[in-house]
């Protein structure tokens, strides 16, 4: 019985050995040999012998915790802070430069070198400045390696009301050249696109009249500007009030005056001799009047 049993494990056992034997070299080193490749790629390091080395993988650049852009929300004046994500799946260390464009991005370092096979999460910071309108605005976080460079969209939304304010102020009139000066202020929150409308009235009447039209401005919140604006033909004599209208989309029209009196020498001289002219004229007409009277007094004493 004993004997049996034994013969029959034995064929069992030889039968199996023949089965290993007999199957293909290349089925027996499939898995194992899948597994290191993968595992090699992912690591950055070279394949096994025998196994064809995969294509080197790229370094990337983008926001921390697998987001399609970086996103960062405050109030102006306030610092926000965000994080970027820099991989480098290579065997060398990674030399990467940093860079903002289209909003005030800093880094505590220009560059940053990333070891091989890891993964560096770096600190930005962006200043939103107190001038900054409310509202959507957009920026570019600039990471440049081995002759390369990767654009990590960033947008920023400046929280707070949205006021449009405007004013008009230091109005002056050169009566010498008829040149006007003024100042536009931007005192809301948003950005304004001012037009500007001048008239100014004499003695007489109105002797300049300009609809308003949109200057080749835009002023941001807080910001002031100085203008001129030509009068080529200013009256040669005259006292005039002069009026400038600013105007912009959602801001109510401010409107500052200034008085000036304009008084050339030719016209002084033309109105001196007027005024001779007059003088000497009235004179005359006295000067004749009072011969025509002592004329009909001396002939009503002959008669």
């Amino acid at each position: 019985m004993r004997t049996a049993a034994r013969t029959g494990l034995v064929a069992v056992a030889t039968a199996l050995v023949g089965a290993v034997a007999a199957a293909p070299s290349g089925a027996r080193a499939a898995g194992p040999a899948d597994v290191r490749a993968v595992v090699s790629a992912d690591a950055g390091a070279a394949a096994p012998v025998g196994v064809p080395a995969a294509a080197p993988a790229s370094w990337t650049a983008a926001p921390a915790a697998g987001r399609p852009y970086a996103y960062l929300e405050g109030p102006a004046g306030s610092v926000l802070q965000d994080t970027l994500s820099l991989t480098n799946p290579g065997a060398r260390p990674l030399t990467v430069r940093l860079s903002g464009q289209g909003a005030p991005v800093s880094f505590a370092a220009p560059t940053v070198t990333v070891p091989a096979r890891t993964r560096a999460d770096v600190p930005f910071a962006v200043t939103v400045t107190a001038d900054t309108p409310p509202g959507e605005h957009r920026g570019t976080v600039r990471a440049s390696a081995a002759g390369r460079e990767v654009r990590v969209d960033l947008r920023l939304r400046v929280s707070g009301p949205r006021i449009a304010a405007l004013t008009v102020e230091d109005v002056h009139v050169d009566t010498t050249t008829g040149v006007l000066r003024y100042t536009l202020v931007n005192r809301g929150t948003t950005v304004l696109a001012p037009h500007l409308a001048v008239r100014a009235d004499g003695v007489l009447g109105t002797v300049l009249d300009r609809p308003g039209r949109p200057l080749p401005l835009t002023l941001k919140p807080g910001q002031r500007a100085t203008r001129t604006e030509a009068w080529p033909d200013p009256p040669a004599l005259d006292a005039v009030t002069v009026r400038l209208t600013a105007t912009a989309e959602g801001a109510a029209p401010a409107t500052a005056r200034a008085q000036a009196s304009f008084a050339s020498g030719p016209a002084l001289a033309g109105a001196a001799g007027l005024l001779l002219l007059a003088a000497g004229g009235g004179g005359f007409a006295v000067r004749r009047r009072g011969r025509s009277r002592t004329q009909r007094a001396s002939a009503g004493v002959t008669t």
